[in-house]
């Protein structure tokens, strides 16, 4: 089970989010390449990084802090936000990437999807965002009439690496993951799933070593990190099976 450590990228800075809305954004560190190594050095062995203007641009536009990340880092980092086009995700991958997340373009090009994972097997991740139980696209921007499962099983068999799913009412807002929905995504998949969009607490942690949440390959967490909410240790150690939960929390 891995813990993904997010870093969100806003005009070169690392920020924050509430419910996906970019005027409510709070920087948490203007050096992005200094968050990423603080991130390996207490524990963590991925990254999720998201180019947020990117999302709303379609093309890359934090590239420059990107790569910058790539140099701090040894581990290795999965980006989203504004890749859609081969040559995009090419260029991110020789540039270091081990993986890229395609959204928008997941639900407007799906046959661009599976070529990607013909291309670069084990490199192409799916990145499904969801509020009120129908995909959004463009940043967030738009709502589109697919259901989340629907969407997911477009790409059953094609190779994709993960789906990485948000609930976007509840990103940055520390409300707790939406199980409910994560689970009935990765009940309905053969693919792996990562749990994306308002990871509280230890809570949350413990919650992923229940027996129905094992199948989920990890979860993403922000704001609660940055916050002071989840100590990294803590959080590694439970999930490694290395520390017991609080007491009263697998009740």
């Amino acid at each position: 089970m891995i813990l993904y450590p997010a870093i969100d990228l806003k005009d070169g800075q690392c920020v924050r989010l509430k419910l996906g809305d970019m005027e409510q954004a709070t920087v948490y560190n203007a050096d992005p390449a200094a968050q990423a190594k603080a991130f390996e050095g207490q524990g963590f062995e991925w990254l999720h990084v998201v180019d947020l203007n990117g999302a709303f641009a379609g093309e890359s536009v934090n590239g420059g802090a990107v790569e910058a990340i790539l140099k701090a880092t040894r581990n290795p980092v999965q980006l989203g936000g504004g890749i859609r086009t081969l040559e995009h995700i090419e260029a991110w991958l020789e540039k270091g990437l081990a993986r890229v997340i395609l959204g928008t373009v997941a639900v407007k090009n799906p046959e661009l999807v599976k070529e990607a994972c013909r291309k670069f097997p084990g490199k192409v991740a799916v990145g499904i965002d969801a509020k009120g139980g129908k995909v959004a696209v463009e940043g967030w921007a738009k709502a589109s009439r697919l259901g989340v499962i629907e969407l997911a099983k477009k790409f059953e068999g094609a190779g994709v690496a993960a789906i990485v799913y948000t609930d976007i009412d509840r990103d940055g807002v520390l409300t707790g993951i939406n199980w409910e929905a994560t689970i009935d995504l990765a009940d309905a998949v053969s693919i792996p799933v990562i749990a994306s969009g308002g990871l509280a607490s230890i809570a949350d942690i413990v919650r992923m070593t229940m027996p129905d949440a094992k199948k989920l390959e990890g979860a993403i967490s922000g704001r609660a990190l940055y916050d002071g909410r989840i100590d990294p240790q803590e959080a590694l150690a439970i999930l490694r099976g290395v520390s017991k939960p609080p007491r009263g929390m697998l009740d």
